[in-house]
């Protein structure tokens, strides 16, 4: 019997509004005819992500790759001795229940990797939409308000001092891209050295405020977990600058999105641009719909990670790294979580 590999709910694999198993060209060709693939349960449109439906469609399988599903407890109980390895397509793993694999027997992994070059680029895009007032042109000139002014006056950036909140390799990236535009970047990560910071063109900051008191803008490069979820909130913000910039191509739980409205509407930061929510889409939350009319908020529908080279190098990596496992018992050769 072929071991059952669900797909919890991948983007790439809807069609207008259903699931096309056919669009599984990478799975099919990695997969072959070694094992069966199954997919997510769809209702209007959308994969269901939680729930009995959720939780027994996973019976039976020896595998998960999952997305934005978020793997609890009792999820867990329903797998336990059946599924061997839980893949994240993508680089967070704050959604695939890391307390929970080694005591169920069951690796994990992630793709920490495949979309350095397009999330350091989103942020690099997300700033410089900010900094140079060009979705407000945009948005006030196919209106017919044509105006060099508008918006005021950009900053030139040279004088200027760029902070990253985590050094990963995400950070990293970005960190040398900003050097093209800033004069200083400066960085916060109490995981990485300032010796390895050096190397990558960036200062480090040994505590939180020094590099909110400094910083024009400030980037959120960390990862989602229990230290950091809601680390943006009302203090966070009185430390920055009045006129800084906030940027997060991270995960939606960083920020508190209700301190975030109350700072600007109060002018205590110059601005705000973020590609991820909670829930995903800020027109489903109070605080975060509250947020996309100021003229300085940017947004984008967490989209930071995409190109189509990066989709398809995570498809294909999260399904060999899957098989690997199912068909020697090993642990993931990349981005294993368990090790």
């Amino acid at each position: 019997m072929k071991p059952v590999v669900v797909y919890t709910d991948p983007f790439w694999a809807l069609a207008d509004g259903a699931v096309n198993p056919a669009l599984a060209t990478i799975e099919n060709e990695v997969f072959g005819d070694k094992v069966e693939l199954r997919f997510g349960v769809v209702q209007d449109g959308a994969y269901v992500k939680g729930g009995p439906r959720f939780i027994d469609n996973l019976k039976g399988a020896s595998a998960l790759a999952i997305y934005r599903a978020q793997m609890t407890e009792e999820v867990f109980a329903t797998i336990r001795g059946e599924v061997k390895v839980i893949g994240r397509q993508g680089v967070g793993y704050d959604n695939i229940g890391l307390p929970f694999l080694k005591p169920n027997g069951i690796f994990g992994f992630n793709v920490p990797d495949y979309c350095v070059d397009e999330v350091s680029t989103h942020t690099l895009s997300l700033v410089l939409a900010l900094e140079r007032q060009i979705c407000l042109q945009n948005n006030h000139l196919k209106s017919g308000h044509w105006d060099i002014y508008d918006g005021g006056y950009p900053r030139r950036l040279q004088g200027l001092t760029a902070g990253i909140i985590g050094l990963g390799r995400i950070g990293k990236a970005t960190a040398q891209k900003l050097r093209c535009f800033y004069g200083q970047v400066i960085g916060y990560d109490p995981y990485v050295h300032g010796d390895h910071m050096i190397g990558y063109g960036v200062q480090k900051r040994h505590t939180l405020p020094d590099l909110l008191h400094q910083a024009d803008v400030v980037i959120l490069h960390c990862l989602l977990d229990e230290d950091t979820r809601n680390l943006v909130g009302e203090s966070f913000l009185r430390e920055m600058k009045s006129d800084a910039f906030l940027i997060n191509p991270a995960r939606g739980g960083l920020v508190d999105p209700q301190a975030v409205h109350a700072a600007l509407s109060e002018g205590r930061i110059g601005g705000y641009a973020s590609d991820v929510f909670t829930p995903e889409d800020p027109n489903d939350h109070e605080w975060n719909r509250r947020l996309l009319p100021f003229e300085n908020v940017v947004v984008t529908s967490h989209r930071a990670f995409l190109s189509a080279e990066s989709e398809l190098s995570q498809r294909r990596r999260v399904a060999e790294e899957i098989l690997h496992v199912l068909e020697t018992g090993r642990p993931p050769r990349w981005g294993s979580l368990t090790d």
